[in-house]
């Protein structure tokens, strides 16, 4: 077993599914759950789309629990057609994985995550991947565990790049802007993996087509649901030649900080009408010696995919 613990926090649609089977893969964290969140598909679906990879991948004791529907701004959500066109209607390309065995957890995912941080302290790992929704609300529920969290990485947010959702805004935080102020702004030590750094690692046929090649059940599958992916991106990015790594390449970053070159910075979200969810520098805490974000600004892309394609397709082998 490893020292250390990872929580995933998920919406779940294509990228989140190799986030799952990049923990499931790497030996140097234990996966002791997943939380549900709402953003490329409706969080219900998110879940049973966890349970389907962990299934796929013979992750069947990883717990997966159902988080909060909405935004912490309204009362419902609405997914976006444009999810729907890039990760497909069920989330994950239209392919069909068999209903899971198991049920989501009955217990509060808000309850688990404090929990886990008291249990497992620095050597707990929570990298979120989706809005930020579940996370503020934990540290507005019990806001010690700011402070007693070893490691929170996100993937979220654009400060050198323009946005994917507006000019100045990527979509994780688009979702909930007032919850990613929150935990911005809050004493919580966290690196942002946003886009200025995601759309470099990208992934093509080429690297599906050997797990396509394996010929085991979750290569097949991986290699469909990420082709679809890269098709999306071929309609909507055609300049990027494959598909972008987004989430796999936060949990990365949260076991191997050496695959980004951050920026010590001190940030908030903006949730003004104009620039709703931009990620910037707060101007009122500039003069402050201590900071408590790291923006990923540069990426190691040959190192990070090296691993990324070793880990996947070994546990692909395998399942």
């Amino acid at each position: 077993m490893a020292q250390k613990k990872m929580i995933l926090d998920l919406d779940t649609g294509i990228d989140d599914a190799m986030a799952i089977a990049y923990a499931v893969a790497n030996p140097e964290v234990d996966l002791i759950g997943i939380i549900g969140s709402y953003g490329n598909v409706y969080v219900e679906d998110g879940v049973i789309n966890s349970l389907k990879i962990l299934e796929l991948l013979g992750a069947t004791d990883v717990p997966v629990y159902t988080g909060l529907q909405h935004s912490s701004e309204s009362d419902h959500f609405d997914r976006m057609p444009i999810s729907a066109e890039i990760h497909g209607e069920n989330g994950i390309g239209q392919v069909e994985l068999p209903m899971p065995a198991r049920k989501p957890e009955t217990g509060d995912a808000i309850d688990f995550l404090i929990d886990s941080v008291k249990q497992y302290g620095k050597d707990l790992i929570l990298v979120p991947t989706g809005p930020l929704t579940n996370l503020s609300a934990a540290i507005e529920k019990a806001p010690e565990i700011t402070t007693e969290i070893g490691n929170v990485t996100i993937m979220g947010g654009a400060l050198t790049v323009p946005g994917n959702v507006t000019q100045v805004t990527e979509a994780n935080i688009n979702q909930d802007a007032s919850a990613a102020n929150n935990v911005f702004t809050s004493p919580l030590h966290l690196t942002m993996v946003g886009l200025d750094v995601t759309l470099r690692t990208l992934l093509t046929r080429k690297e599906t087509q050997q797990w396509r090649d394996l010929g085991t059940a979750s290569g097949k599958a991986f290699a469909d649901i990420v082709d679809y992916y890269i098709k999306a991106y071929e309609v909507t990015s055609p300049d990027l030649h494959g598909c972008a790594l987004h989430d796999p390449f936060a949990v990365g970053v949260a076991i191997d900080p050496s695959f980004v070159t951050t920026l010590d910075l001190n940030m908030y979200v903006t949730t003004d009408k104009e620039y709703y969810g931009r990620t910037v520098g707060d101007p009122a805490r500039l003069d402050e010696p201590e900071t408590n974000v790291k923006v990923a600004v540069n990426a190691d892309v040959d190192a990070y995919l090296a691993t990324f394609m070793k880990l996947l397709t070994t546990l692909f082998e395998e399942h």
